[in-house]
Order: C-alpha cells, then sequence, then structure tokens
C-alpha cells in the first residue's frame, strides 16, 4: 500500500513541471539508481517551498516519512 502511495508521489513530483523535482523523479521512476539524488531534491524542495501552501507542501512531508521504502 504504502509502495504504490509513493509511487503515486514520485509521478506527481514528474509531473509537477519543477526541474527541481521532477528530473530526479523521472529518473528513478525510469529505473535509474538516483536514491540520493531524489531524496536531496525533495529535502531541497521541501525547505524553498514546504510553507508554500500548495499541493506539493503535503507531498514532500509524506514522500520524506515514506523515503525508507525506496
Amino acid at each position: 500500500m504504502e509502495e504504490h502511495e509513493l509511487k503515486s508521489i514520485l509521478v506527481r513530483f514528474a509531473d509537477s513541471g519543477w526541474e527541481l523535482i521532477s528530473a530526479p523523479a523521472s529518473a528513478y521512476l525510469s529505473g535509474e539508481n538516483c536514491r540520493e539524488e531524489l531524496i536531496a531534491a525533495v529535502r531541497q524542495a521541501n525547505e524553498e517551498c514546504g510553507g508554500c501552501g500548495c499541493e506539493y507542501d503535503a507531498l514532500y512531508t509524506r514522500f520524506l516519512a515514506l523515503k525508507d521504502r525506496l
């Protein structure tokens, strides 16, 4: 169940249009070994934008809570 949720979050990031998270999410979903880069990008996105009120704010937090399942 959480793996499905995690994949759904990654798809949303990949489709976001924000290069910071879209590129590493797309790469990870394509099978590239970029776990650490993806986690770092989401942490940075959370720091830069995590409190702006957009739909992604909760997704950053949830992704970081689930990241050990990657």
